[in-house]
């Protein structure tokens, strides 16, 4: 079964999405941050998964404003 959305709709999942993954990355980066001295390799993977996020968040923000990354994100 398929669901129709309108484009409204469809505009408040993105931006949902899109806080989400904001939220997500401020909360990993902070994770690594705070594991740095005590464990380095926990520390990195939280990196990692935060810039996952960021990525994540760099593409919606890009699919609700166009142009607003142009490398320099």
């Amino acid at each position: 079964m398929t669901d129709v959305v309108d484009s409204d709709e469809i505009l408040r999942r993105i931006q949902r999405a899109r806080a989400w993954a904001e939220q997500e990355e401020e909360e990993w980066k902070a994770r690594s941050d705070d594991l740095k001295r005590g464990d380095p390799d926990l520390s990195h993977d939280a990196d990692v998964r935060g810039h996952a996020y960021e990525a994540i968040r760099n593409v919606l923000d890009e699919i609700l404003t166009p142009g607003a990354h142009d490398e320099d994100g």
